[in-house]
């Protein structure tokens, strides 16, 4: 499972998505799962950020699910119309 920082804004997204990244390279992991559980202060990069992931994750020919996405980045991706794309992970 990858984890998001605290923290996810403009400022971090690169070094973010870097890590997450890192992440995805590990044959052995058929899905990707995001805990975004600690994730209490962020921006519209946050998504940028995980849709990026979930991006790489398909073509990669992984699955891809967040878990304890913050309600109000649930909120954010509605009003921009990706809310559809960030399967809640069981």
């Amino acid at each position: 499972m990858l984890v998001l920082p605290a923290e996810l804004t403009q400022h971090q997204a690169n070094a973010c998505l870097a890590m997450l990244r890192q992440g995805l390279r590990d044959p052995a992991q058929a899905g990707v799962v995001v805990d975004a559980g600690a994730l209490s202060h962020f921006d519209s990069a946050a998504l940028a950020v995980l849709l990026a992931c979930r991006r790489d994750s398909l073509a990669a020919g992984k699955t891809f699910s967040v878990r304890r996405l913050p309600p109000k980045l649930m909120q954010l991706a509605g009003l921009y119309g990706v809310a559809g794309l960030l399967t809640e992970a069981s």
